[in-house]
C-alpha cells in the first residue's frame, strides 16, 4: 500500500452511516487516518437495506479493505427473464448475474471500525467550512476535523457547505415500492419462475423486477436465501405527500422504513398488485407483510468537493435505482478518494483530484439513468 504523503494521519468526520460513509471510512481507516462516523440514527442501520446488484467497483472497494471473502458472499441469476402481462416468460437473455444482500455488506463494513469510531445519534445541522472544518449538531456540540466527508444520502446536510445554491434535489415523478421476504413464502408457482432468475416486466407506468439476494446473515443455500423485489410506479407530489402523512413521516419525507406503512394502505398495494402485475410477482408483492418505499430524485451538482469538505455517493449525485450503479457508485467515489489523499501533499489538492475524476463519472451514470427511464415509460 502507498504511504501517506501527509505529516500525520488526518482527523476525517464522515456524515452517515450508511453503505457510502462505510466505504469511505473503513479505506481510510485502513490508510492511517483518524476516521469518526457520524450517524443521525438512535439504534444503527442493520436490516435497513434490500439487494444490490454487485459491480466491479464493489469488487475492488472490498479486496483493498481486505475482505475479498465478502465478495463471494452472492447469489448468481443464471439467465434475465422478461415476463408479459399473463406471467409467460416473454424473453430470456443467458447472462448470469451476481446479487449480493445490502444488510450483509453492512454488517461486513461496520465490523472493520472500533465501535467507539462509530457514533450513533450524532445528527448533524451544518457544517463551517475551513482549514479545520466544523460540524454542528442537533444538540449544539461542535467537532472539527481537517477533512469531512458528507455521506449523508439524499437528503443530504453536507451539500450546504459545497454547493450552498444547488443543493435541492428534484423529485421525477415516480417511486419504488420495495420487499425483502424468505425465499421460502413464495407461492410454488411464482418460485418456478422466479427463483434463480432475473426477472422483469413492463407496462404503462409501471416497471418491476426481482432477484434472490443471500440471508440476513450471508447465507447462499437455497432456502435460506431472501427474495428482493422492487416496483416502479407513477406517484404525483400529492400522492407522495399522501402517503408521507399516512406514515408520520415529517413534511417533505421521501422514504419509510419497513413496518412504517399503515395496515390500509398495504393492503391497497397488495390488491393494485393482484391488479396491475404478472402473477408470479403479484404473489411476491403480497407475500411481504411490509413494504416500504423510497421516492426517486434528480440530483447532480456542478462540483463535489469546497476546501475540506467532500460530497460522496448519493450526497454528491443521486442516480435512478435503473442503472444498478448506486452502490458502485459510492464504492468508486470511495477508492479515488483514498487514492488521492495518499497521492498529494494537501487536502485541497487531493479534493481537487477527487472532483476532476469523479464529476463526469457522476454525469454519466445520471445521464444514463435518465435514458433508461424514458425507455420504460416512467
Amino acid at each position: 500500500m502507498a504511504q501517506l504523503t501527509h505529516p500525520a494521519a488526518l482527523r476525517i468526520g464522515v456524515v452517515g452511516g450508511s453503505i457510502g460513509g462505510l466505504f469511505a471510512a473503513s479505506l481510510l481507516t485502513r490508510d492511517g487516518h483518524d476516521v469518526t462516523v457520524l450517524e443521525r440514527s438512535q439504534r444503527g442501520l442493520a436490516r435497513r437495506g434490500a439487494g444490490l446488484v454487485a459491480q466491479q467497483e464493489l469488487f475492488d472497494l472490498l479486496h483493498a479493505v481486505g475482505r475479498d471473502d465478502a465478495a463471494r458472499v452472492g447469489v448468481v441469476a443464471h439467465e434475465r427473464i422478461t415476463l408479459d402481462r399473463s406471467g409467460a416468460v416473454l424473453y430470456r437473455d443467458p447472462s448470469p448475474q451476481t446479487q449480493v444482500s445490502w444488510d450483509h455488506l453492512y454488517e461486513v463494513l461496520r465490523a472493520l471500525l472500533p465501535t467507539e469510531r462509530y457514533l450513533l445519534g450524532r445528527s448533524v445541522v451544518s457544517i463551517a467550512d475551513g482549514i479545520s472544518p466544523r460540524v454542528r449538531f442537533e444538540e449544539g456540540e461542535t467537532a472539527t476535523f481537517d477533512l469531512v466527508i458528507g455521506a449523508d444520502g439524499i437528503g443530504s446536510v453536507t451539500r450546504q457547505a459545497v454547493v450552498p445554491d444547488h443543493a435541492q434535489n428534484r423529485y421525477v415523478g415516480y417511486v419504488t415500492w420495495r420487499g425483502l421476504i424468505p425465499e421460502t413464502v413464495l407461492p410454488p408457482g411464482a418460485a418456478t419462475v422466479l427463483l434463480g432468475r432475473f426477472a422483469f416486466y413492463s407496462g404503462p407506468g409501471v416497471h418491476m423486477l426481482g432477484y434472490l439476494v443471500p440471508g440476513p446473515g450471508g447465507e447462499v443455500e437455497p432456502g435460506l436465501r431472501r427474495y428482493n423485489w422492487v416496483w416502479y410506479r407513477s406517484m404525483t407530489p400529492e400522492q407522495l405527500a399522501e402517503v408521507m402523512t399516512a406514515t408520520g413521516r415529517p413534511p417533505g419525507s421521501f422514504s419509510t422504513a419497513p413496518g412504517e406503512l399503515p395496515d390500509a394502505a398495504t393492503e391497497m398495494l397488495h390488491r393494485d398488485a393482484r391488479q396491475d402485475l404478472p402473477a408470479p410477482f403479484a404473489d411476491a408483492v403480497i407475500a411481504e407483510p411490509a413494504p416500504f418505499l423510497q421516492a426517486i430524485f434528480d440530483y447532480l451538482p456542478p462540483r463535489m468537493a469546497a476546501q475540506r469538505v467532500a460530497l460522496l455517493g448519493d450526497a454528491a449525485a443521486v442516480v435512478r435505482p435503473h442503472t444498478a450503479m448506486g452502490a458502485a457508485k459510492a464504492a468508486g467515489d470511495a477508492l479515488v478518494l483514498s487514492d488521492a489523499l495518499r497521492r498529494t501533499r494537501s487536502v485541497e489538492d487531493a479534493l481537487r483530484l477527487y472532483e476532476t475524476d469523479r464529476l463526469p463519472v457522476a454525469r454519466a451514470v445520471s445521464a444514463y439513468g435518465q435514458r433508461l427511464a424514458a425507455s420504460l415509460d416512467l
